[in-house]
């Protein structure tokens, strides 16, 4: 059985269209970047964190195989995570406009016995944003809970000129990587 360690809304949708029947699971992991560690280095000890947290909180199950993933969009080497308020949307929003940008995002399945991940990286290019757009995409309440204070799928998918690499890695689950380690999860997706 497969355990999804997140809440978001979007990773169970992503995980439903692949035909994986999972159980999502609630865990608490303290989000915050080390003294010296790579944007990278920090999403994929997250995403880690969550996964082993999930594992740890169902208290050995025989045969669980639990998903923890975890998203941030970096510009300039600096990590937005989700905004904590509008103030802080409207300065995120403000520093991506017309800019090109990294999103990452680390899946990691891990079990009793094994665990494994990838990392997705796409790039991200803003078109330049009024400050009308930016209250009137606030309003919306979409930048909250969101990384970078935008998501692709809404109604920001307006203000994005161009990516590269992968959509669904931008949403908070790249589809094709985690394929991968489902598959050598022996977990069968839609495909099999």
């Amino acid at each position: 059985m497969i355990y999804l360690a997140s809440q978001s809304p979007r990773r169970r949708e992503l995980l439903t269209q692949l035909g994986v029947a999972f159980e999502v699971i609630s865990v608490d992991v303290h989000e915050a970047r080390m003294p010296g560690e790579s944007p990278q280095g920090y999403i994929v000890r997250v995403s880690r964190e969550k996964a082993g947290a999930g594992l740890l909180a169902l208290g050995g199950i025989n045969g669980a195989v639990v998903l923890g993933a975890d998203t941030d969009v970096v510009l300039n080497d600096q990590v937005l995570g989700k905004p904590e308020d509008a103030a802080d949307a409207e300065h995120m929003l403000r520093s991506l406009s017309g800019t090109t940008h990294d999103v990452y995002t680390a899946v990691w399945l891990v079990s009793s016995g094994r665990e494994e991940h990838r990392l997705s990286h796409t790039r991200v290019r803003f078109a330049d944003l009024s400050e009308q757009d930016i209250q009137r995409y606030i309003a919306t309440g979409e930048p909250f809970g969101r990384a970078g204070a935008y998501a692709i799928q809404g109604y920001a998918g307006g203000f994005i000129a161009g990516i590269e690499g992968s959509y669904t890695g931008v949403m908070g689950l790249p589809v094709f990587e985690t394929c991968q380690l489902l598959r050598n999860f022996n977990v069968p997706v839609w495909s099999e």
